[in-house]
Parts: C-alpha cells; structure tokens; sequence
C-alpha cells in the first residue's frame, strides 16, 4: 500500500518546498532526505510536516519520530500508509 504513496509524497516535497527544476522521477525513494540525499535542513523538515498534515491529514508528534519518518520517501510513505485517518 505504501508503494503506491510514494509518488503523491515526491510530488508533495516538491511542491511543498517549491524544488525547482526537479520531477519525481528524479528522487530516489530510498536516498536520505537530510545531508547526502536531497539535501534538506530543518526549515525544510517543518514544512513537510505541515504538508503532511495538509495533504495526508497525519501528525508528526515529536522530532523523535520526524527522524524515523523523513529517513526517505519510502519510509514516509510507510507512515502515511500506517497513519492515515
């Protein structure tokens, strides 16, 4: 089930952080989000949680678990699939 969020999730980082020039295709499920992947900060992190909640309707409760849900889009998929009302 979560394989089948992915590309809403792609497409949610990139609208949601308003990456130019990137597609969907072009991330990696697997790659980190923070540091070598796509290289994303702190800023960015909060923001995908307002997408989230936004787009998905689900919470990230505590920055314990924004590390395990934004490792990468696969296992942010995984937590939309799980979570979601």
């Amino acid at each position: 089930m979560s394989d089948e969020l992915i590309p809403q999730v792609k497409h949610m980082i990139i609208d949601a952080l308003r990456i130019e020039g990137m597609t969907a295709e072009e991330i990696d499920s697997d790659a980190p989000l923070f540091g070598e992947g796509l290289g994303l900060d702190s800023i960015d992190a909060l923001q995908l949680v307002v997408a989230m909640e936004k787009e998905f309707g689900v919470v990230v409760p505590d920055a314990a678990t924004g590390t395990k849900v934004f490792a990468s889009v696969r296992a942010m998929a995984a937590y939309v699939a799980e979570n979601r009302k």
